[in-house]
């Protein structure tokens, strides 16, 4: 995820067009994702991947605080979350996926790369087909304004699409940063259900001593 952030911030930064022999580090230095700093830490983080070793919830925080300092931090988020949860599935397995079974997949895609992200299971699932809940996240410990909390919508939403083969967005339709008791994400569809109060299955708080994703 460390690496991937990184990557989206350069993407960003990188301008439209840049001639053959130019260096967009020395003409644009001041644009953070072109920096050999960046650079230097990208390379770092692939090494890291390679080795499959995580890094620390306070180095997820201080990457995510690096993106909250920007203007376009919640579109670097969204987007880094829409790379995560875009492996879809085979169109084979698609065409066999209707309904609340390929709903029941998508929620188990979701978690399952949550947890791997980041080593632990990040809140759970209340009423409706789909409804990602949590408390005390990692991205309100991080980003108390809530920007970071696109990082679930996009990878929420690009594993409900590329599992249903449909268009459905996702929704984050209650913050802790916006004062929510708690976050909440859901497919569009489901808003009409957000007066209900599904209650989740897993509102537990993150276990503080676990360790970021890599």
């Amino acid at each position: 995820m460390a690496l991937r952030l990184l990557e989206a911030i350069r993407a960003q930064d990188l301008p439209p067009e840049v001639f053959e022999d130019e260096d967009p580090t020395v003409t644009m230095p001041r644009r953070l994702g072109l920096s050999n700093v960046v650079e230097k830490q990208i390379r770092f983080y692939r090494e890291y991947v390679r080795r499959r070793i995580r890094i620390t919830d306070a180095e997820v925080r201080d990457l995510f605080r690096l993106v909250i300092r920007r203007p376009d931090g919640g579109q670097i988020f969204r987007r880094l979350g829409e790379a995560l949860g875009g492996e879809g599935l085979s169109p084979g397995w698609r065409s066999r996926l209707r309904g609340g079974l390929a709903m029941t997949m998508a929620r188990r895609r979701t978690a399952r790369i949550l947890k791997r992200l980041f080593g632990r299971r990040m809140g759970g699932f209340g009423r409706g087909s789909f409804s990602l809940e949590g408390r005390a996240l990692l991205f309100i410990q991080a980003d108390p304004g809530g920007d970071a909390c696109e990082l679930v919508s996009g990878l929420c939403e690009a594993v409900v699409r590329s599992t249903t083969g449909g268009n459905e967005r996702v929704v984050h339709t209650l913050c802790q940063a916006r004062g929510d008791s708690l976050c909440r994400w859901e497919t569009s569809t489901e808003k009409d259900e957000e007066g209900r109060g599904g209650s989740s299955r897993a509102l537990q708080p993150e276990t503080p001593t676990a360790s970021g994703g890599s």
